[in-house]
């Protein structure tokens, strides 16, 4: 699956791929046609917007559910984030579903670390309709985007891989920006239930670590209602680069919002040597929860095993 850092990478690309393609039918057939030469063209670059931001088809991707996330209030809201920035951590060699190469003599080929990529651009997802017409999906308008509040186990949205917390962009090449709620389930409702693409981009400031249980079967942090406290010394944990002061999202690709202590805790049990998880910044999850709405969370989300 390629990885865009913008909704116009992703659209480009695929208008990219489609003109391959068709160069090279047109190659395979018997029919010679000659084309005119390219002129050199070329396209002015979009300008910054200030603050650092891009214009274009959708609000500045700075901007998260209402908050701005500039350097200054990450500074002041998640210090821990701005203390300590993303690492190219190298974890025999892998490739990940975005193409990149890692380093893993001891992981490997880690099912739990595939399931766990973290895809931080823009990706697009294609879902079809059940039996029943419904693609198991809830949403919510806020501050004019469009984002996912409640995705029902087993259903095309979970098979899809959408997430509590993700953002749409698009449904069906159709810009979601400024919709509410009601006309986005409309639009839901009256898709074709054989195809229904959409633009997605994860929840800001995720991260994914790798760590190796000891001979306890630990990896060496305590957590309080999925939130990490502390970070035992010299633990595969603390060499890992795990934070305090942030929320599980994931234990080996198997969402944990809304599931108890002590259930997370069989999870840990039941996974093999090699644990992945996926945790987020409390500030940016309590944050999600008020606008989302908690209630939902621990009945009806999916918290089920991915199949790879």
């Amino acid at each position: 699956m390629s990885l865009y850092p913008s909704l116009e990478d992703m659209k480009v690309d695929q208008l990219a791929q489609a003109q391959v393609r068709t160069q090279q039918a047109v190659a395979q057939s018997q029919h010679q046609v000659t084309y005119p030469q390219a002129t050199g063209q070329t396209y002015p670059q979009q300008a910054p917007a200030p603050g650092g931001s891009y214009g274009g088809l959708y609000p500045s991707l700075d901007e998260y559910m209402g908050l701005e996330m500039t350097p200054e209030f990450v500074a002041q809201n998640m210090p821990v984030v701005a203390q300590n920035p993303p690492q190219n951590m190298q974890v025999g060699v892998r490739q990940s579903q975005s193409g990149q190469m890692q380093v893993a003599p001891v992981t490997g080929n880690d099912v739990g670390l595939r399931r766990s990529e973290i895809k931080s651009g823009i990706r697009q997802v294609t879902l079809c309709k059940d039996g029943s017409g419904k693609v198991g999906l809830r949403v919510r308008h806020v501050n004019k985007g469009i984002f996912v509040a409640l995705v029902h186990k087993d259903s095309p949205a979970a098979m899809a891989g959408l997430r509590f917390g993700d953002q749409i962009l698009q449904i069906n090449e159709q810009n979601v920006a400024g919709w509410d709620t009601n006309k986005t389930l409309k639009v839901i409702k009256d898709a074709s239930p054989k195809q229904i693409t959409m633009a997605v981009r994860d929840r800001p400031f995720e991260r994914t670590i790798t760590m190796q249980k000891d001979s306890t079967g630990h990896v060496g942090f305590v957590y309080n209602d999925g939130e990490i406290t502390k970070i035992v010394k010299d633990s595969s944990a603390a060499r890992n680069g795990i934070l305090t002061d942030h929320q599980l999202t994931e234990v080996n690709g198997q969402n944990v919002v809304g599931i108890k202590d002590k259930e997370v805790a069989q999870i840990f049990d039941a996974t093999p040597r090699t644990v992945t998880i996926t945790f987020m910044p409390s500030f940016l999850y309590k944050h999600i929860i008020k606008c989302m709405g908690g209630s939902l969370i621990t009945k009806l989300m999916d918290h089920s095993i991915p199949d790879f």
